[in-house]
C-alpha cells in the first residue's frame, strides 16, 4: 500500500539559521587564523539584537560584532522595516574561556590519541533515490528555498519577497519504497506590505492570491526545470500547493520569532529519514564529534551507497567525552544489502575501511579549515564539494585569504575501497 513521507526546510532568513550562520562564521574565522582553536558557540537573535555566548580557546582576536553584522547584511536584513538589520541592531558578547576541564580530555601529546569532545551517538544517512544520495522530500524542499533566495536577491521578476522562508514537501512512495510522484507543497514566504488599502482584509488576499500566483507560476517551473529528468516526472497536475497558508506574513525574521543555534538540526541532516543521534553542528569546532562524526559517517553512508554495496544505508558511530575510540560502529542497510553478509558483518568491514578516532577523521575530510558558514543553511548534507578562496578579517585589521575544500564529507572517494574490501 503507498504511503506518504515529508520533510521540511527553511530559508537562510529564518531565525534559527540566521543564528546557526553567525555562530559557524565565528567558528570559520577562528579556524582561519588558528586551526587549532576549539569553540562551541551559541547566538540568539530577537528583535534588534543579537546575543553570542560560549567558550573558546583560540589564540585570535576577532571583532565579533563586525562578523555577526555581516552575516546578518549578507543574509538580506538591510532594511529599518524588518525591525532587525545588520547595521543597527545591538550586538552582546558573552563568549569566554573553554573549560580546562573539557579540554583535558581531547587535547593529548599524540594527536592521534585526541579525545572525542563530547558523548554521544551520532548518524550518517545515504539513499540511492536521488543523484546526491539524499532523500528525495527533503532535497526538494531544499531546493525550493535555494531558488527563492535567488529569486529574491536577482529582484527582477518578484519585487516584494523578505528572507525568511519555510517549504515542506510530501511524496507519495510504493510499498516497496519507490517514490512515485509529488503529493503536497508547502511554501510559506516573507513579503512585503506592497497592497495597502482602506480595506485591509481586501488588500491582503490580493497581496496573497499575487503570491500564490508567483510561488506557481515563476518559482516552480524553474526549481523543476535544474531537476532530473527521473524526478521532474514525479511532478503532476495534482499537487495539492499551500502557500503562505496562514494569510500575509510581512513580520518575520527575528522580528517575528526569536531565533537560537542548533534548532533545526532534522533540516540539517535528512529531513526525518534514518536517524539523529540529537546533537546540533553550527557553532562547533570539528573535536566536537557531534559534527565531525555526522559529517564522518554521512561519508562512509554516501560511498557504500554510492559503491552498489546497498540501496540504503544508515551508519551510527558512538563515543564517551575523552577517549578516542569509539564505543560502536553500526552499519543498517534495511535489508537492501547485494551481498551475502549481515549487516553486523558488513560494520565490522567498514570499521577497517574507516579510521574513526576524532583526530582521523578531522584529517580524512580536512575539517580544520574555515569550511563551515556554507554549510549553516540549507543543509550539510547532499550539498557540492569545491575549492574556493575565502578571505578573512581578525580583529586587529590583520587579513588573510585561505583556500579550502568544502563539504568534503559528501566526497566519493572511498568508493573503490568499499568495493575492493566487499569485493563488488
Amino acid at each position: 500500500m503507498a504511503y506518504l513521507f515529508t520533510s521540511e526546510s527553511v530559508s537562510e532568513g529564518h531565525p534559527d539559521k540566521v543564528a546557526d550562520q553567525i555562530s559557524d562564521a565565528l567558528v570559520d574565522h577562528f579556524l582561519a587564523f588558528d586551526p587549532e582553536s576549539k569553540v562551541a558557540c551559541e547566538t540568539l537573535v530577537t528583535t534588534g539584537q543579537v546575543v553570542l555566548a560560549g567558550e573558546v580557546k583560540s589564540n585570535t582576536y576577532l571583532d565579533v560584532q563586525k562578523i555577526a553584522r555581516d552575516v546578518i547584511n549578507k543574509i538580506g536584513y538591510t532594511k529599518s522595516e524588518y525591525m532587525f538589520d545588520g547595521n543597527s541592531c545591538g550586538v552582546f558578547s558573552a563568549i569566554h574561556e573553554q573549560s580546562p576541564d573539557i579540554n583535558q580530555g581531547v587535547d593529548k601529546e599524540n594527536k592521534e590519541e585526541q579525545g572525542a569532545g563530547d558523548q554521544g551517538m551520532m548518524f550518517g544517512y545515504a539513499t540511492n533515490e536521488t543523484d546526491n544520495y539524499m532523500p528525495l522530500a527533503l532535497d526538494l524542499s531544499h531546493r525550493i528555498l535555494q531558488e527563492l533566495a535567488l529569486l529574491r536577491k536577482e529582484d527582477r521578476d518578484i519585487h516584494y519577497l523578505r528572507p525568511d522562508s519555510k517549504s515542506q514537501v510530501t511524496i507519495e512512495y510504493s510499498d516497496d519504497n519507490i517514490p512515485q510522484k509529488i503529493n503536497t507543497i508547502v511554501i510559506s514566504t516573507q513579503h512585503d506590505d506592497f497592497i495597502k488599502g482602506e480595506d485591509k482584509k481586501k488588500a491582503d488576499e490580493e497581496m496573497l492570491e499575487i503570491i500564490k500566483k508567483d510561488m506557481k507560476s515563476i518559482l516552480m517551473p524553474r526549481v523543476i526545470d535544474k531537476l532530473p529528468k527521473n524526478i521532474k516526472d514525479l511532478f503532476n497536475d495534482d499537487i495539492t500547493y499551500h502557500v503562505n497558508p496562514t494569510g500575509t506574513f510581512v513580520i518575520g525574521g527575528p522580528h517575528g520569532d526569536t531565533g537560537v543555534t542548533g534548532r533545526k538540526i532534522i533540516v540539517d541532516t535528512y529531513g526525518g529519514k534514518g536517524a539523529h543521534g540529537g546533537g546540533a553542528f553550527s557553532g562547533k569546532d570539528p573535536s566536537k564529534v557531534d559534527r565531525s562524526a555526522a559529517y564522518a559517517t554521512r561519508h562512509i553512508a554516501k560511498n557504500l551507497v554510492a559503491a552498489g554495496l546497498c540501496k540504503e544505508a544508515l551508519v551510527q558511530v558512538s563515543y564517551a567525552i575523552g577517549l578516542a575510540k569509539p564505543t560502536s560502529i553500526l552499519v543498517d542497510t534495511f535489508g537492501t544489502a547485494n551481498i551475502d553478509m549481515s549487516d553486523a558483518e558488513i560494520s565490522n568491514v567498514v570499521e577497517s575501511i574507516f579510521e574513526m578516532r576524532p583526530y582521523f577523521i578531522e584529517q580524512r575530510l580536512k575539517l580544520r579549515n574555515p569550511i563551515y558558514y556554507e554549510s549553516a543553511s540549507y543543509g550539510h548534507m547532499g550539498r557540492t564539494p569545491e575549492k574556493k578562496m575565502l578571505t578573512f578579517k581578525s580583529g586587529d585589521g590583520n587579513e588573510i585569504q585561505k583556500e579550502v575544500e568544502t563539504f568534503t564529507w559528501e566526497k566519493l572517494d572511498y568508493v573503490d575501497k568499499v568495493k575492493e574490501a566487499f569485493k563488488l
